[in-house]
């Protein structure tokens, strides 16, 4: 078989090595580097996505000259169009889709799903409409019959598919299938640990997309190095209080998880929710500069969910509450930093 041809039948589901078959859906830049990633550690990988002619030019030019453009790939990926064939063909589902897309595609592969066969996602951010985890959903949609997982953690896509060092969590619902989808991902520079705290992984990877907001804004101003450090660990505080709400693990939130993304989130211009608030702390719109970015900014819709639970839960996150202003009232970022910097005086607490 050519290597470049679309597969339009599903394949085996295990390699003659013993290695899974990985079913990646979602060929933005973050599933194109984890199906590279997978090839590196020994794995097989079909890449689906819902844009047809997108997948088919993967195929055909062995690159994502999209969203990766200086990144080939290997010849035994397979890019495929058809979600049922990518499905039906894998060992191994990871679903890479924007977080509001992710129940859609879960509704889709439900009936060819095979008995006990897991889900696993690298998606980051609330269920829109009910500011759930997105394990919620999952478990809402198959109870108790499959193992669910979420791969999060500090990694930026360039940076994974050139291959630079890079540590990740595996957190879920089953130990055991935490191990086997942490396995098939460690090797090389990819260090992937485990955790079985599932909603303090979510938690943190969804929180951390409003906070790189909030950071970028207060650069994109001016503002300096002290206030960026301060918003940060401030910032670490309310996501924190929402976790102990909640019950998420503090050693969750201080982890890779948490801080670690939060830091890489806040800092890096990889960012696209970074590169947004650098963009309104500079003057421009929300809708302009989103559009500038050209990729799904998941902190938008973050921030109106968050803002929900935490006023539901009765928590006090002052920083995301001005960034949810900012993101979706319209309120200027200059009236936010002055409202945040006239708080009352207090003892430093998380």
């Amino acid at each position: 078989m050519n290597v470049s041809t679309l597969v339009t039948e599903p394949q085996p589901v295990a390699r003659e090595n013993g290695k899974p078959v990985f079913a990646v859906l979602g060929a933005g830049s973050w599933g194109t580097a984890l199906s590279m990633q997978l090839m590196r550690a020994g794995n097989d990988v079909v890449l689906w996505d819902w844009d047809r002619e997108h997948i088919a030019s993967i195929g055909a030019i062995r690159c994502n000259e999209k969203f990766l453009p200086d990144f080939p790939l290997d010849d035994g990926l397979r890019a495929e169009p058809d979600l049922q064939a990518a499905v039906s063909g894998a060992n191994e589902i990871l679903v890479v889709v924007p977080s509001h897309a992710f129940v859609g595609v879960l509704e889709q592969i439900k009936p060819w799903l095979r008995p006990g066969q897991g889900i696993a996602w690298a998606c980051k951010g609330l269920e829109p409409g009910t500011g759930q985890f997105l394990h919620e959903p999952a478990m809402r949609l198959f109870g108790e019959e499959r193992p669910l997982a979420v791969v999060t953690g500090p990694s930026f896509a360039r940076e994974v598919a050139a291959n630079l060092p890079t540590a990740i969590t595996v957190a879920g619902t089953e130990s055991g299938y935490c191990e086997r989808i942490a396995r098939a991902l460690h090797g090389g520079n990819f260090r992937a640990y485990t955790s079985d705290d599932i909603l303090g992984a979510e938690l943190g990877g969804s929180v951390k997309n409003v906070l790189a907001v909030a950071t970028g804004i207060c650069d994109g101003m001016g503002l300096g190095n002290n206030a960026r450090a301060a918003l940060i660990t401030r910032g670490l505080v309310e996501m924190m209080r929402l976790g102990r709400v909640l019950g998420a693990r503090d050693q969750t939130l201080t982890g890779l998880t948490g801080m670690g993304d939060l830091v890489l989130t806040c800092t890096g211009d990889l960012s696209r929710n970074r590169r947004l608030g650098l963009a309104l702390g500079a003057g421009q719109a929300v809708d302009e500069a989103v559009a500038e970015i050209g990729q799904v900014v998941e902190g938008v819709k973050t921030a109106l969910e968050v803002r929900r639970l935490a006023r539901r839960h009765k928590v006090e996150m002052p920083i995301a509450e001005e960034v949810y202003s900012v993101l979706h009232e319209g309120r200027d970022p200059y009236e936010s930093v002055r409202d945040l910097l006239s708080r009352e005086q207090k003892q430093e607490a998380v």
